[in-house]
């Protein structure tokens, strides 16, 4: 019998209701990704005053990439490597990144993080994280749990 709990297809009004719970996932992913924004710029001011937010996201791969290039980069942000570059060269400028010659490919330039730039990406990493913990702990470990794996089937889908 439709609308049942044995598997069957949702009738219209529970099907109405999973529209709306959707539609309010969708308003609280928009408002979470704003918060991230908020928080890279926050970062990145921490790192350094003239670094963007984008900046911080290149510089916390490069970190946690420990050697890298350009076109890695662009890839793994998904991001123009017109834009790579011209952060990476504010990155080196501010002495945040170093670059040398790739000794497989002498056209090509293999950046790592200074030690301070690790230094400061992981400080304020573990701010960010800290903050994220005292939101979670407040919470039974099932509902972390079942928000964890909600956030890895939107991050598959």
């Amino acid at each position: 019998m439709p609308g049942t709990a044995s598997g069957s297809v949702p009738d219209a009004a529970a099907q109405g209701g999973v529209d709306e719970a959707i539609a309010e996932v969708e308003q609280q992913l928009a408002v979470l990704f704003g918060r991230a924004r908020l928080l890279w710029k926050d970062a990145a001011a921490q790192v350094h005053p003239e670094l963007k937010p984008v900046g911080y996201k290149i510089l916390s791969t490069i970190v946690r990439l420990e050697e890298t290039n350009a076109y890695v980069l662009a890839d793994v942000l998904e991001t123009d490597k017109s834009v790579v570059s011209r952060q990476v060269r504010m990155l080196e400028d501010a002495r945040l990144v170093v670059s040398r010659a790739d000794d497989k490919d002498g056209r090509a330039r293999v950046l790592s993080p200074t030690p301070s730039a690790v230094a400061l990406v992981r400080a304020a990493q573990a701010r960010q994280q800290d903050r994220l913990r005292d939101l979670l702990r407040s919470r039974p470990a099932n509902e972390v749990r079942d928000f964890a794996g909600m956030l890895e089937l939107i991050s598959a889908g």
